[in-house]
This record gives structure tokens, sequence and C-alpha cells, in this order.
């Protein structure tokens, strides 16, 4: 029997090599994707933390709860201000106090007073108390990003 070398590529050669080539430009494609993807950054879109609230006639003297927010807008005379109506244990929603002075809440017994600072009960830190300003239209508008101090008021 006389043999003879075949150096053309049979079916089964063919089938491999575009089979290779194929897994190549798959894994170059992901590899590329991956490194676009990585590019692109990461971004929490959280919600503004700026509320618009109304003018400031429209505030009856004495705690006005804005449930949206979770605040109240506290008004005295013509000076304003704005605490967190979320109370820094477990983050239920606190109630004001109906003598008006202070504020509790009805989930595990903390006390805070007219200045939101922790009087009793498992709250480990004070309401937080944030920035108030004046908008060109005469709105109030409440910046839950920035706390002030508790006698930080916005006077109008």
């Amino acid at each position: 029997m006389n043999s003879t070398v075949n150096n053309e590529p049979n079916r089964r050669d063919f089938v491999q090599l575009v089979s290779g080539w194929c897994a190549t430009l798959f894994a170059l494609a992901a590899s590329g994707a991956a490194a676009a993807r990585f590019m692109m950054p990461n971004v929490l879109y959280e919600a503004d933390r700026r509320y618009r609230a109304l003018k400031p006639d429209d505030y009856p003297e004495g705690a006005t709860f804005l449930p949206d927010a979770r605040l109240f807008v506290l008004r005295k005379g013509n000076s304003f201000r704005a605490v967190s109506a979320v109370c820094t244990h477990l983050g239920c929603t606190v109630l004001h106090n109906n003598d008006g002075n202070g504020f509790h809440c009805p989930c595990h017994g903390s006390q805070f007073n007219e200045n939101a600072a922790v009087t009793g009960g498992p709250a480990p830190k004070p309401l937080p108390w944030y920035l108030m300003t004046l908008t060109r239209d005469g709105r109030l508008m409440i910046d839950a990003s920035q706390e002030v101090k508790p006698d930080k008021y916005l006077v109008v």
C-alpha cells in the first residue's frame, strides 16, 4: 500500500478552525463589552432631598407635619424652622406632643424636647434640623441634605 500525505484540510479540521475563531471572537466581544461597561460610572440616582413647601402665610402657628417629606415645619411668629420626623432609633415617624412641646416616637417610646434633643427612650441622637430658605416666588424651601443647629431660624 502506498500512502500519501494529504496537506489539504479536511472537513473536521475546517469545523474545528471555524469553531476556534468563533470562540475567540466571542471572548473578545465579551471582554470589550465588559471594559466598556466598566468605563460607565455606577451612579445612584437618589430622590432630591430639597422640598418646596407652601408660602409662609399658609402655615399656622405651631407644628405642621409634611407627610411626603416626613418632617415638621415649626412656625413661631414670623420665624420658621424644619425638623425631621424620622426617629433616630429605628426610623419610625415621630409625633408632635399634644402640649406643643417636643416629640415622641409611638413605636419604641423615644422622647424629644422642643429642640429635638433626646430626653428619654432608646433613640441614640437628636432629630436633625434642616436648612430652610425662601425661594424667589416666596415659598419655603427645605433642604434635608443640609443639617443646621437647633437655634437656626428662617425669619420672614
